[in-house]
């Protein structure tokens, strides 16, 4: 590839490397490389990319004698949906036990620190909500079945915030983490 051609986002990588596998089956490793090496990545892209799918568990390896053959994984949609649920379930776990440690921790941090906990906390926080929104569309796109779960979450934004507008700090974390949740919440269209 040369360095004038734009470079691939990540997931039209994945797509490339998803379709060839489902395309041709049969393929194996040296033979898969050669299509899609240097006609759409580098070697060194594809290798990484091939990996990252297979942490994911989005492509599965099996050896036959000395060749590695990749496959899709079965009923991978179902397994995602219960990723999505246990590590949303994890994280709005956690995030409770860390909001209740902030109130008194809090306080002690310098004002950078602060700053960093404070917009780690309710980035997680919105992330976590959206990790129960898609989990509401997949389910049942006619129900709220995490209600308590959102409701929890708008709570502890309200607690989080709270810390932060009665601290000694508040003039200067205020603007900062607002700032920071411009970046986070939608924009207005009309600010094109």
């Amino acid at each position: 590839m040369s360095q004038s051609e734009p470079t691939l986002m990540m997931y039209e990588r994945e797509r490339i490397i998803l379709e060839h596998i489902k395309e041709n089956p049969d393929l194996h490793h040296n033979a898969l490389l050669k299509l899609i090496v240097p006609k759409f990545m580098a070697k060194t892209t594809f290798e990484k990319t091939r990996d990252s799918l297979i942490e994911k568990e989005i492509i599965l390896v099996n050896s036959k004698s000395n060749m590695k053959f990749y496959h899709l994984t079965e009923n991978y949609t179902h397994k995602a949906a219960q990723h999505i649920e246990q590590t949303t379930n994890n994280s709005f776990h956690d995030l409770k036990i860390q909001i209740k440690r902030l109130e008194t921790d809090f306080p002690h941090k310098d004002i950078d620190e602060k700053i960093n906990i404070s917009n780690s906390i309710l980035r997680r926080l919105l992330q976590t909500d959206n990790g129960f929104t898609i989990l509401d569309a997949i389910k049942n796109p006619k129900k709220t079945l995490y209600r308590d779960e959102h409701l929890t979450i708008q709570q502890l934004i309200y607690q989080v915030y709270a810390i932060i507008q009665n601290d000694k700090d508040s003039e200067l974390l205020v603007p900062t983490i607002i700032s920071f949740l411009g970046v986070i919440v939608p924009k207005n269209p009309s600010d094109k």
